[in-house]
């Protein structure tokens, strides 16, 4: 099968298209799925520039985000059955099959039934996100109907599902963007204000909204010194939740002074540490939203789609920031 290989840490050139073996079902529990699509996310661009979890595993296969059929199954399978059109996340951090590939190879407990009213595009560029804006917002900032959050970078991949979901519980919803044309995005939405931060102090922006108080929770899906940046404009006793590892500097007092909760979301830790509940916990998540898209409640944004030979390109447009959405390869037609 042809497959983008990542055969040494580096630049995005280190991303080579070649033939591998085709994976095979080596647990009764495992499919077999032909991939579709594979959605392009910032985790990739990370381990490929710096290496991946398994140092040892390489070259490796990229990417998290698939969407594609069911191909076979292994003999204990009772969840899906061939030609079944399934999404997850899952694979891709170097110690297994990753989706930049024609096949990959899942267990049925960490996948989905794709929405029907997805492509297989727009299908590829959800899991990851869905799970991180879920996690972040539900269980880790413990979201309320009536609350009032603050979404850093809500046109952003995570940012756009994040604005979305909040509504979805009841939620007022402030995020920041930095043009005319994101703010009409995330407007679309359901955002209740958009914050420009490159013109505007976005800690006043938030108190001004929430008449001096601060927001229920904050959502910081863009790291540095956003997330201490970001304590002032929180309420007393309210939440934080970064998706970045904070800083070695950040400055903690405010934070401490107000007695916020501090939430950090990596939705990579179930895959990584093996935690087969977690990531069954995961595909529950994908199970519920795909109601909600095939409701009409809940959409994804796929801005940019590159043939699977053009993963170099993909991966060179994410890094380059400011997207919108999200990047898919197209490995097949549907």
């Amino acid at each position: 099968m042809k497959a983008v290989l990542m055969t040494a840490p580096g630049s995005p050139e280190v991303l080579q298209l070649r033939e591998v073996p085709k994976p095979s079902i080596l647990s009764n529990t495992e499919v077999l799925v032909r991939l579709i699509a594979a959605g392009v996310n910032p985790i990739d661009t990370k381990l490929r520039q710096r290496g991946t979890f398994y140092p040892e595993q390489m070259p490796a296969i990229l990417g998290c985000d698939g969407a594609g059929i069911v191909e076979a199954v292994g003999a204990g399978v009772q969840k899906f059955r061939p030609g079944d059109a399934v999404y997850f996340c899952n694979g891709g951090l170097g110690g297994s099959y990753g989706n930049y590939a024609e096949y990959t190879v899942v267990d049925e407990r960490f996948a989905a039934h794709k929405p029907d009213s997805l492509s297989f595009a727009q299908a590829a560029a959800a899991p990851l996100v869905l799970i991180t804006a879920w996690e972040a917002l539900y269980e880790r900032g413990r979201l309320a109907p009536g609350d009032k959050v603050l979404i850093h970078g809500g046109a952003g991949g995570v940012g756009h599902v994040a604005i979305q979901l909040a509504k979805l519980k009841g939620a007022s919803v402030a995020t920041t963007v930095s043009s005319e044309d994101k703010a009409r995005f995330v407007k679309q939405l359901g955002a209740d204000y958009v914050i420009f931060y490159k013109q505007t102090d976005f800690v006043q922006a938030a108190l001004d909204w929430t008449n001096g108080e601060g927001v229920d929770l904050a959502f910081d899906t863009v790291g540095g010194e956003t997330l201490h940046k970001t304590f002032p404009s929180v309420r007393i006793y309210g939440d934080i939740v970064t998706i970045l590892e904070p800083n070695a500097n950040t400055v903690w007092k405010v934070a401490r002074n107000r007695n916020l909760r501090i939430g950090l979301e990596l939705m990579l830790t179930p895959m990584l540490l093996g935690l087969t509940e977690a990531q069954q916990h995961h595909a529950e998540i994908l199970t519920e939203c795909a109601q909600l898209f095939d409701q009409g409640k809940l959409n994804v944004c796929v801005n940019h789609q590159f043939p699977l030979e053009e993963a170099v390109k993909a991966h060179t447009l994410l890094e380059a920031g400011a997207i919108t959405g999200k990047i898919v390869l197209l490995i097949s037609n549907e």
